[in-house]
């Protein structure tokens, strides 16, 4: 049956995944298996939205779908009303690091803060006026102020919880007044753009600005927000955890784990209702004992594997650790089916090649690099779709000369042990596994 794909979405699903990346349009189209994983994650976006929380992890080898599987649960949190909020770490942003690290990441979270009426980012100036809205719903315009600094009272205790009261009245103010620099210098603020404290009180009248030290502290902050402003919670999720594993200063790494124990314990006990992590990585940022989270004891024993569950030979999915599974071969064909789909924009009449392509295909990625072609398939999907470009651009080729041509290599990330050593002199702290891990 014919599904029409409208030509905006199609383009953003192609050049996406000829480029390695997730789409941030038309998932659904060809998202395939893992559905056992997906209900186990909707179960905690519910959890969160009726005022729990949840706090997960999701490894996956390099290529493995980690990235895509989580946009899946960021559309789903979406569509239950939950606010979501999401980055990447890289060597210049962690959860815990001097010279601007941590603000960093927190500046790109917020900039790409979504709701379901913006999925795209950006979405603080259309929570603060929300916000605004709903308390000038309680009582008369020149009380709006002192009804903010009510509503937000029970932050005043948090770490910069009374500044950040105080830039949302800001805020307010430029609003109310036509005060355009007001707003921008609040959002600011509330961004993480702020690096002096002089300038911030000489904007805003605040003596605190969110620092590399409040990284958690300010996520907590927010989903009080968040909350007051009608959504039902907030979901924060962080890709690419691999680069915590690889900072080459046991120190700085260390540091870094006692912030994400930090995080897993005041999530887990409660003390912020309706907030939510997932954590993306690698196995060996979990597993290796001694650069992994298994390096660190309290981490270690509060990320074990449910025993009965290996024993049984079974996955728990409920488990704070969710390894994704490979996609079988069988769901990798439905993939290529879909993939198929939407290059033909959703007309089977267009479709460039039949089924029997898509087994030869198949056939020909596992005689070039074995079960990696569906274990971790971001090669593989690339390179259909380059071939369906060529049959596309060139009606006269013909699939059968053109797929044993077709280039497949293994999908596999590079060590950090380069990266590592090129921070040397910019790490945060501390060399002393500097060269314990240099291999010729």
């Amino acid at each position: 049956m014919n599904r029409p794909i409208k030509p905006k979405e199609r383009e953003t699903i192609i050049q996406s995944l000829r480029s390695g990346v997730v789409p941030r349009l038309g998932l659904h189209h060809i998202q395939v298996g893992r559905s056992e994983e997906l209900k186990s994650f909707v179960k905690d976006v519910e959890t969160i939205a009726d005022g729990g929380t949840s706090f997960r992890f999701v490894i996956g080898e390099y290529g493995s779908g980690k990235t895509f599987f989580l946009s899946m649960v960021r559309s789903i949190a979406l569509e239950k009303g939950l606010v979501t909020i999401h980055a990447d770490l890289s060597p210049n942003k962690r959860l815990y690091g001097a010279g601007g690290k941590a603000r960093l990441l927190i500046s790109e979270l917020i900039s790409n803060m979504s709701t379901r009426s913006k999925q795209d980012g950006n979405a603080l100036p259309n929570i603060l006026e929300k916000f605004i809205m709903t308390v000038q719903g309680n009582g008369e315009t020149q009380n709006v102020g002192s009804i903010i600094t009510t509503e937000l009272q029970e932050i005043n205790n948090y770490t910069c919880g009374y500044s950040f009261s105080t830039v949302i009245r800001r805020y307010w103010e430029g609003f109310n007044n036509g005060d355009d620099l007001l707003k921008t210098n609040a959002l600011r603020w509330l961004r993480a753009e702020y690096n002096s404290k002089s300038d911030a009180y000489r904007d805003l009248g605040v003596r605190d600005i969110i620092s590399d030290a409040s990284f958690y502290d300010t996520l907590k902050l927010f989903s009080v927000l968040v909350r007051k402003a009608g959504y039902k919670g907030l979901l924060v999720c962080l890709d690419e955890l691999v680069n915590l594993y690889k900072i080459t200063s046991a120190v700085a790494r260390r540091a870094n784990y006692e912030e994400i124990l930090y995080m897993l314990n005041n999530t887990l006990q409660g003390t912020i209702p309706g907030i939510g992590f997932i954590l993306c990585g690698t196995p060996e940022f979990i597993y290796d004992e001694r650069r992994g989270l298994y390096s660190y004891d309290a981490l270690k024993s509060r990320l074990a594997h449910n025993s009965f569950a290996d024993r049984l030979g079974l996955t728990d999915y409920s488990a704070t650790v969710l390894t994704l599974s490979s996609l079988s071969r069988e769901e990798l064909f439905v993939l290529l089916k879909n993939l198929r789909h939407v290059y033909a924009a959703g007309d089977e009449s267009k479709y460039a090649v039949p089924d029997e392509a898509l087994i030869a295909f198949m056939k020909h990625c596992e005689d070039k690099i074995g079960e990696s072609y569906f274990r971790t398939p971001r090669t593989t999907i690339k390179s259909f779709l380059d071939l369906l470009s060529m049959l596309e651009q060139y009606p006269s080729l013909n699939w059968e000369n053109l797929i044993d041509s077709v280039d497949i290599v293994e999908d596999v990330e590079d060590s950090g042990i380069t990266s590592g050593l090129s921070q040397l002199n910019t790490d945060d702290s501390g060399n002393d596994e500097a060269f314990a891990s240099f291999k010729l």
